[in-house]
């Protein structure tokens, strides 16, 4: 997410929190659940069809997204970095 201060120039949002995962790829709408930035997987799975998540940077409505390392996710004003924490990719 970029916000525009008043000369015009964009700004990148909040640093991302960094999220460590022993498992590449997660799904996506796991992420947004196991986080507790929604109430359950249904509800992860509605934001991302609804268009409201975004996978670094661009609208992401495919709730089974394969989330790999270095991957940025956008929602409800948090930023998420995906770190892998485990043996082999």
């Amino acid at each position: 997410m970029k916000n525009i201060d008043t000369t015009g120039q964009q700004q990148a949002g909040p640093e991302p929190v960094d999220v460590e995962v022993n498992v590449i790829p997660v799904e996506l709408y796991k992420v947004l659940k196991f986080e507790g930035l929604v109430g359950s997987g249904a509800e992860a799975k509605s934001v991302v069809a609804d268009g409201m998540v975004l996978v670094n940077g661009a609208v992401e409505t495919q709730k089974r997204k394969k989330i790999m390392a270095d991957d940025v996710i956008e929602f409800a004003g948090q930023r998420l970095r995906i770190v892998f924490t485990g043996g082999e990719a």
